[in-house]
Formats: C-alpha cells, structure tokens, sequence
C-alpha cells in the first residue's frame, strides 16, 4: 500500500511537494502539516485533493482506494519528526528475487523482456530505490541514466506521452499529444505542432486516448507491498 502511494505520489505530487515531501517551488512541505497528522486513511486528505486549493494547486481525480494509498505513503514516516530521512530503510532489497522473476513472467512479460528492453537495467540506476520507483510508474519520480522504453516506440528517454484521438460527428479526426481534456473541452497537439481543441457535449465528439503506461496504472491498484520488493529484488539481477 504504501509502496503503491508512493509511486502515486511521484506522479501526482512530486513536482509541487517534492519528491521527499518536504516542500518545491510551488508546493508547501508536507512533512509537518497538520492536515497530514491529523489524517488517518485519507478523510481529511481527500477534499483538499479533489477540490485543489486555487491560485496554485489544481484539482486531481483519485479515487478513495489511490488517496489510501497516498496517505499510506505519507504516514509511513515517523510521526515523531515526518522526516524520511530519519526512517529511510537501510536496504529495501529484502524482496524474494524468485517470486519476482515468476510475478514478472506472469504480469509483465508480454512487454517487456530481461534480453531486450530491460537488459541491463540495473546498471541505469545507481540506487534500487529509484529502480523500484522507475518500474511501479515510468517517468513518475524514478532517477536513472535513462530507462528503457514502455515499449510505444520511444527509447531511453521515458515514457512515451499520452495521445488522442479527436473524432467529430463529421467523421473528420484529430491526432496528436494530448494537451488538455475535461467535461468542457479536448486539446489535442499535432505532429507539425498545429493545437487543435473542440468543445465538448458529453460523449460528443468521440475522444480515444491512448496511454502508454495504461497497463502500469492498472497494476498499481492490485500490487501488495511483497509483490513490489519481489519483483524489484529480481530486477536489480538484470544487470
């Protein structure tokens, strides 16, 4: 759970909190605040989240089992001081690299393979910590000399990004990187760098996103905290 909160994080609050809670450019320090303390699994946490706090933070859409687990992650430090450098484990290597090898067979093989995309993976990361984060969500927090490719085509740099595809009643399409959608409108980037956006009426016109790291979201809803350190105790055997 907490392992799970911690990649949301990565994802969701890093860039404004932080990647170690304590505070960015643009985000106040979580380690102390109140509002964390006084938090047990997310009640208090949530509001704030969905709702946003304007001018600076924007409203996120998570759902109550993702905020569990955020919340895990953030009460995972000692609440005595919220720092994580007081209670950073000193090896987070105690995983089962057999069960990971035999989870990896069963979950992930069918993208990824130990001889191709992720040979030598272990190599690209000078601390597990930032593999374990890289493989829970590509391009969500981890840090190393360039990971390999989700398997969409882009190699070594990341993830790459979500597009869509804009149908109007017409039948005329737009495709390109995803730039904005809501309830109101779509915006779409083309490849000659051309933005096109069209207002949106329920389902009208037809959007079809498509997300390369879909199937990582998916399996973070369903990995225990075993399952991380199994599968991250045999990936830093692809050496």
């Amino acid at each position: 759970m907490a392992e799970r909160g911690r990649a949301l994080y990565g994802v969701h609050c890093a860039f404004c909190h932080g990647a170690d809670t304590r505070g960015g450019d643009s985000g106040p320090s979580l380690l102390r605040s109140q509002l964390v303390q006084d938090d047990r699994t997310g009640e208090t946490i949530a509001p704030v989240v969905r709702s946003g706090r304007p001018p600076r933070m924007p409203p996120f859409e998570l759902t109550d089992a993702q905020l569990t687990d955020i919340a895990a992650f953030l009460h995972s430090f000692a609440i005595n001081s919220r720092d994580p450098s007081r209670v950073r484990p000193p090896n987070i290597l105690t995983g089962d690299a057999k069960a990971g090898e035999a989870y990896f067979a069963a979950k992930c093989a069918s993208c990824h393979a130990a001889d191709k995309d992720l040979k030598g993976l272990a190599s690209r990361f000078e601390d597990p910590r930032a593999l374990q984060q890289w493989w829970l969500l590509p391009g969500g927090g981890g840090r190393g000399r360039g990971g390999p490719s989700t398997g969409s085509g882009q190699s070594g740099g990341g993830p790459a990004p979500v597009t869509a595809t804009i149908t109007l009643a017409s039948g005329q399409k737009y495709e390109g990187r995803l730039a904005r959608i809501d309830e109101f409108v779509v915006s779409v980037v083309e490849a000659d760098g051309t933005t096109r956006t069209v207002s949106r009426d329920g389902d009208t016109p037809k959007v079809d996103i498509h997300d390369p790291l879909a199937p990582h979201k998916a399996l973070l809803r369903v990995y225990t905290d075993t399952d991380i350190h199994d599968v991250t105790a045999y990936l830093v055997t692809l050496k």
